[in-house]
């Protein structure tokens, strides 16, 4: 019986950009609470290229088993091509978009550069009506990402990058510093602070200020120009997009009491300093949820949340698209269309 086909965006070994070829592969077929979707664009993330890479970024113990070829990709939007029998919440035709299958999916699970996308319903929601599917595909995980940490975690799913459970703060009246500012995390992190009425320091660097202050900054530090953790003091909540090995030098510029977020939190050894500053080091790991996505697509809807693109690439120069994000100082997101 042959084996219908679509275009994807699969490797066949770990390595650079290089390694993404436009290709030939089977269509997914829906399971079990699961749905089609036809997808129109697909949005990069940093996990795309840590799984690209063979996740060599993370310890040897957490890289889970992979085989090729390899599909990345989480991020999508499009129209539902067809639904599985006990799926009743989606029809033929619904506009949706999604995080596929993260963290589930690491293992290349997901499987979001392609023409076509089999989703979880569970993961699922309708794309907001007043953005198109470009923008739609750009918020799920960076926006999911910064909802959880700084408004509602949503699940009960154990921590697996520390003991406690992570908890959001309160935000009204706070003074919140956003490291990495202009970036996917950080431009919605900006957005959800100041929306939940905090005073918001955005770090980035100079060019981005323009839109910053368009997304509500009330101020903009140049790193370029200066340390920003050496002129802030009595900050309540430093979220750090960027994380990893140097986030403990935000420690200073909190108040005792205040808390610090990575998002990227492996490196991080200030746990002694932190302590004795009186400061919370708290991290998280995005989960995959339709429906806080469903609450989601009502503020971008509203134009409460903005979505920032950088560039757009067709999904058939997803190489260019990944030499592009290896070049870093990124406003927004990157999205792969698709024809």
């Amino acid at each position: 019986m042959p084996v219908d086909t679509m275009k994807a965006v699969r490797q066949h070994a770990f390595g650079g950009p290089e390694v993404l070829r436009y290709e030939d592969a089977p269509m997914p077929v829906p399971k079990s609470g699961e749905v089609l979707v036809r997808v129109h664009a697909i949005g990069i993330n940093p996990p795309d290229w840590y799984l690209r890479e063979g996740y060599k970024m993370l310890p040897p113990e957490w890289r889970p088993q992979l085989s090729f070829p390899l599909i990345l990709g989480t991020d999508i939007s499009g129209v539902v091509a067809s639904v599985a029998d006990d799926v009743k919440a989606f029809a033929v035709g619904d506009e949706v978009y999604s995080m596929v299958r993260f963290p589930s999916g690491m293992a290349g699970d997901s499987r979001a550069y392609a023409e076509y996308v089999s989703v979880p319903a569970l993961e699922l929601a309708r794309k907001p009506r007043g953005i198109d599917h470009v923008h739609a595909a750009a918020a799920p995980m960076s926006l999911l990402t910064a909802w959880q940490f700084l408004v509602d975690l949503g699940h009960e799913e154990p921590n697996p990058l520390q003991p406690h459970r992570h908890v959001p703060v309160p935000l009204e009246g706070r003074t919140v510093l956003v490291n990495g500012a202009a970036g996917g995390v950080g431009h919605f992190a900006v957005q959800l602070a100041k929306w939940k009425g905090a005073r918001v320091i955005a770090v980035a660097s100079g060019r981005h200020e323009a839109m910053l202050r368009e997304l509500g900054a009330d101020d903009v530090l140049d790193y370029t120009k200066a340390t920003p953790e050496t002129l802030i003091r009595d900050v309540d909540l430093v979220v750090d997009s960027v994380g990893g090995p140097g986030t403990g030098r935000f420690i200073p510029a909190l108040r005792r009491g205040g808390a610090l977020f990575p998002v990227f939190p492996l490196g991080f050894s200030d746990a002694e300093a932190a302590a004795k500053a009186g400061v919370t080091v708290t991290t998280t790991q995005v989960r995959s949820s339709g429906a806080q996505l469903e609450v989601l697509a009502g503020l971008l809807d509203a134009g409460t949340i903005r979505v920032v693109i950088d560039s757009t690439y067709a999904l058939a120069d997803a190489q260019l698209a990944h030499e592009r994000a290896s070049r870093g100082h990124i406003q927004g997101k990157l999205v792969l269309t698709v024809r």
